[in-house]
């Protein structure tokens, strides 16, 4: 399965017709590649080609003198075989900055309806462009309400297009995309539990937390965020039960306590304690989410925060144990 995007450098000098030769060639008698004006100047004294290909993959090609950068949802032509790969923020700021507006203006040309969400567009550009999973990702968020039961697709893309805004993730934008991943089909239940790791990281930031995303902890685990404030420093793990109908537990109590108890035995058992379990429920439905704020059950471990959060940016939970952060301005606790 390919990755996110990423660019791949060639540290060689590229003339037009070697382009033509090394790239265009193999590629039009691959799949058809047939080569295109680009749509943005890139400035900087680079060249850019753009290539279309006849199953809809797209690659695009910037050179500059012994530079030159290729990214492509399509097979790699072997002259670029060889290269290294860098990350949107590791390349010349306006090789990012064209490939960005390429890939974004044939985004919103395939799913005009993005073009009303810019942050989400940008930040899962990787992904809603990548290889294999353009499609099922963008679908997600188009048929799937990105993960919320009994919700419309304008209304849950504004809940996650309000939280990208502020731009706490840019930094970490390619790990973070890439939870979502690039299968070629919605997996519905592992997409929505990519995304409650954007709930979680809203709540802490709503919180008035610094977050940082894929902590590595001393047992080669790592852990999903570290919450840092004025005198807090505190790991965090994510965890997103299914809803009860999609699991064999008998009814949504035991599918958090089953969820919660596998997180338990696995992770948090290797790192030895002091992270505190988040225990996402905004996968359920409104009568499976009663129960569980009825009973409240213990999810055998603590400290543990147990939540539900609604696209109106409404979250509901409790608390089990000591909770070492201060939720209140994010969170309507019932405890």
């Amino acid at each position: 399965m390919a990755r996110p995007l990423r660019f791949r450098y060639s540290p060689t000098n590229w003339s037009e017709q070697r382009v033509r030769r090394k790239i265009l060639q193999p590629l039009r008698s691959n799949i058809g590649a047939r080569s295109v004006s680009p749509r943005f100047d890139i400035g900087g004294g680079w060249d850019t080609h753009r290539f279309e290909m006849q199953n809809g993959d797209l690659a695009l090609f910037a050179r500059k003198d012994d530079d030159a950068y290729w990214m492509g949802n399509t097979e790699t032509p072997s002259s670029l075989w060889k290269t290294d790969k860098f990350g949107w923020r590791e390349v010349p700021y306006h090789v990012s900055r064209w490939a960005q507006r390429e890939l974004l203006s044939t985004l919103h040309e395939s799913d005009p309806w993005l073009a009303d969400y810019p942050h989400i567009s940008w930040f899962f550009l990787p992904v809603f462009m990548s290889k294999d999973g353009r499609e099922a990702t963008r679908a997600f968020f188009r048929e799937h309400a990105a993960g919320f039961p009994d919700a419309g697709r304008r209304e849950t893309t504004r809940f996650f297009e309000g939280f990208l805004e502020t731009g706490v993730l840019d930094e970490h934008r390619h790990v973070m995309s890439g939870k979502l991943g690039t299968s070629d089909h919605v997996d519905r239940v592992r997409m929505s539990a990519a995304m409650g790791e954007f709930v979680a990281a809203k709540i802490l930031t709503d919180a008035g937390y610094d977050v940082v995303p894929e902590i590595e902890v001393t047992t080669g685990h790592s852990l999903d965020f570290r919450a840092r404030g004025n005198e807090t420093n505190v790991l965090v793990e994510v965890t997103r039960p299914q809803p009860p109908k999609n699991r064999s537990a008998a009814g949504p109590v035991a599918a958090v306590r089953d969820t919660a108890e596998t997180k338990v035995n696995g992770q948090l058992a290797a790192h030895g304690g002091g992270a505190i379990l988040f225990v996402d429920c905004s996968s359920f439905r409104d009568d499976a989410w009663n129960a569980v704020r009825g009973e409240q059950p213990d999810v055998r471990h603590r400290p543990a925060v147990v939540y539900r959060a609604r696209p109106n940016g409404h979250v509901e939970g409790y608390r089990k144990g000591s909770v070492p952060l201060e939720l209140a301005d994010a969170v309507e606790f019932l405890d």
